[in-house]
C-alpha cells in the first residue's frame, strides 16, 4: 500500500474539523491540519521500524546470572484500532536467560516500537513476548500490559478508571509455578 502524502493528511484533518461543525481556516484551527500530521507521524512511528532489530545485540559475559530480568514500568502509549483512541499504561516485561541478555533500554524500545501502531492490547503483549522469545531464545517470557483505554473512559460506557490487564507468559515462566509467581510478583512489584 503507498504511503499517502504529508499534504493528503492534511486534507483528511480539514475534512474531519468541516465534519465536526467547524471551520477549519479560523486562526484557533488554520495550523491544525500540519500539527495533527506531524503528531500522527510520531504517535505512529512504530511502522517505519522493525522491534525485533532493537534484540539482535546481546552480551553473553553475564556472570553466571540465571535468574528473571524484569524491567517493570515501561510507559505504553497506543492507539486502539477500532476508534483511534488512545489507550496509556505500564508494561512489565521479564525473561529468564539461556545464555545471553540483552540490554535493558532494547526490552523498553522494542514495547515502544509495537505500541506505536495501532492496536488492541492482547496483540500488543503477545508481539512483544513472541519477538523476545524468537530472538533471544530465553528458557521463558512474561509480558504484562497493564492500561486505560480511551474508548471505555472518554466515549461508551464512560469508565474512567478501569485498567485492562493483560499477560502473556512463555516457556518456564508460564509452566514452572514458581518462576511464574515470581515474575507476577516482580511485575507488580510486591
Amino acid at each position: 500500500m503507498p504511503k499517502r502524502t504529508q499534504a493528503e493528511a492534511e486534507a483528511a484533518v480539514r475534512v474531519l474539523l468541516e465534519w465536526a461543525g467547524d471551520d477549519p481556516d479560523r486562526e484557533g484551527l488554520a495550523e491544525t491540519p500540519a500539527r495533527v500530521a506531524k503528531a500522527y507521524r510520531e504517535l505512529f512511528a512504530g511502522y517505519d521500524e522493525d522491534p525485533r532489530d532493537y534484540l539482535e545485540k546481546t552480551f553473553e559475559q553475564v556472570g553466571g546470572y540465571d535468574n528473571l530480568v524484569v524491567l517493570r514500568d515501561i510507559r505504553v502509549v497506543s492507539f486502539c484500532e477500532h476508534h483511534m483512541l488512545p489507550f496509556l499504561g505500564r508494561a512489565h516485561v521479564g525473561y529468564l536467560p539461556t545464555d545471553r541478555v540483552v540490554g535493558i533500554s532494547k526490552l523498553s524500545r522494542v514495547v515502544n516500537a509495537f505500541s506505536r501502531r495501532l492496536q488492541i492490547q492482547e496483540k500488543l503483549t503477545a508481539e512483544i513476548a513472541e519477538a523476545i522469545n524468537d530472538i533471544l531464545k530465553p528458557q521463558g517470557v512474561g509480558v504484562m500490559i497493564e492500561a486505560e483505554h480511551s474508548c471505555m473512559t472518554m466515549r461508551g460506557v464512560n469508565t474512567p478508571g478501569s485498567n485492562l490487564v493483560t499477560s502473556r507468559l512463555m516457556g518456564v515462566v508460564r509452566d514452572d509455578p514458581r518462576t511464574r509467581e515470581e515474575f507476577l510478583r516482580l511485575a507488580r512489584g510486591d
